[in-house]
């Protein structure tokens, strides 16, 4: 399976990017809605763009006016564009064999693990990750220490690596125009991350990061980063959306939606005997169980003790009632 990147999507998701660095809104949602409302109401009436039907043998489509018709000229080049090369370069992650990867590992001390553990604890990124994972993250990742005013990454250079601060306080310039000048439109200071929309999207870097002090930075480079954090974003959503396929209430959802939902699922792990919901108290999850038994057990009104009414495993669920219904 490939992913076709369309025409235009890569500039698309840069000036968001700016936008947001620019507006550093509160609620992100609220405002990428906002945003991209807006600017499909301004659009100027034109052409549509769409996904090409995928072809085997990746051979033109013909058509009787096919040699009457100009050859189109090149476009502009420019020193974006010339950047912007990398965004051919695809990532399919069901044909990513992890077999025949290196995996990277670089010594560290146990203060530097331990550092490193308490700068990626927040990472949003890495939610997802389980505990082998991560432990992959921390061994594949190196320490770069960074002096005053230097650049750490240069807007429309090639995304090589993800970084995590470690300590220093760091200034985000942006250029909104081709040759302009950059505009500070944001900070770090002491945490945080960047780095990731060039390896996710495999576009040009979206913006400038420059050293305001001395500090150090954890880096992991785009092939593991790919491997780890991709693929198993892919194969989380997989699964998913093959447990949510069995789910007879959601059999009706369009591809897409039930897509939507496999994203908005989160992965929780609880220990043999936790108490996960309790009858009476008001409804805020739906629950799949991803691995695992689960012991549902109700209590009458006229009764002391619970009566154990089911067990419940893999690729079932629980507490849609008490959602659908709005009781507790």
């Amino acid at each position: 399976m490939n992913f076709e990147i369309p025409p235009g999507l890569t500039d698309l998701l840069q000036e968001f990017t700016v936008a947001v660095l620019r507006e550093r809104p509160r609620d992100l949602i609220k405002f990428a809605a906002e945003y991209f409302n807006k600017l499909y109401e301004d659009r100027p009436e034109g052409p549509m763009v769409n996904f090409a039907s995928p072809d085997l043998n990746d051979e033109p489509m013909q058509t009787e006016d096919s040699e009457d018709d100009e050859p189109m000229p090149d476009p502009p080049k420019n020193r974006y564009q010339r950047r912007k090369s990398v965004s051919a370069e695809r990532y399919d992650p069901e044909a990513d064999d992890e077999e025949g990867d290196k995996r990277m590992v670089y010594p560290k001390s146990d203060e530097q693990r331990k550092r490193l553990n308490e700068a990626v604890k927040n990472i949003l990124l890495f939610r997802s990750l389980d505990e082998e994972q991560m432990q992959e993250i921390i061994d594949a990742m190196f320490e770069k220490k960074v002096e005053v005013n230097e650049h750490v990454i240069d807007q429309g250079d090639d995304g090589d690596n993800f970084y995590v601060i470690d300590s220093g306080t760091y200034d985000i310039f942006v250029a909104l125009e081709e040759q302009g000048p950059s505009k500070c439109v944001g900070s770090y200071d002491n945490q945080g991350s960047f780095g990731e929309l060039a390896l996710m999207y495999n576009m040009p870097r979206a913006a400038t990061i420059i050293a305001t002090s001395t500090g150090s930075l954890w880096a992991m480079d785009r092939q593991t980063f790919r491997r780890i954090v991709l693929k198993n974003a892919f194969n989380k959503r997989k699964m998913y959306e093959t447990l949510l396929e069995s789910v007879p209430m959601l059999k009706t959802l369009e591809p897409y939606e039930r897509t939507n939902v496999a994203d908005a699922l989160q992965s929780r792990t609880y220990e043999d005997g936790y108490q996960i919901i309790q009858q009476g108290d008001a409804a805020d999850y739906m629950y799949f169980v991803e691995n695992g038994e689960v012991r549902i057990a109700v209590k009458a009104d006229s009764e002391e003790s619970e009566k154990e009414v089911n067990t419940i495993t893999k690729g079932q669920y629980f507490g849609e009632l008490a959602l659908l219904t709005k009781k507790a």
